[in-house]
């Protein structure tokens, strides 16, 4: 439980991450405040439930499929996101493409990364200092 827990919040901060950039890239994507919170949390959680759907989809349809199966579920996070919140605006469809693939790729290397300074600070910062003498 505490495992998925922890994944969950991985893949909240890297999905915050990735719309981020998305939004700092694209002139005709915008995040905003408050509601940017309750976006993540939608995009997260559309793209949770999603992923695995359309994963079994493309397994019975086209194995060579699978590879694009997270770039489908980042747009349908978009998409409906966009839909359910005020946090997330994206206008035209250069910008629906661009975002789903920056969204994709930047989320991707945030979930890599933030494990390894979490697990960085966890183990630096746990515990106390023990020093032993000689004796």
């Amino acid at each position: 439980m505490i495992r998925a827990l922890v994944s969950f919040g991985i893949r909240l901060l890297a999905n915050a991450v990735g719309l981020l950039v998305a939004a700092w890239i694209l002139d005709d994507m915008s995040v905003s405040g408050t509601a940017f919170v309750i976006a993540v949390l939608i995009f997260t959680i559309t793209a949770t439930i999603i992923q695995p759907l359309i994963l079994k989809i493309a397994l019975k349809s086209a194995p060579a499929l699978l590879g694009g199966t997270a770039l489908v579920s980042t747009l349908i996070g978009l998409i409906i996101t966009s839909l359910i919140s005020n946090g997330l605006s994206i206008k035209g469809l250069t910008t629906w493409l661009l975002a789903t693939l920056i969204v994709w790729l930047a989320a991707m290397v945030a979930a890599l990364i933030l494990p390894l300074i979490l697990v960085k600070k966890a183990v630096t910062g746990s515990g106390p200092n023990v020093v032993t003498h000689g004796g």
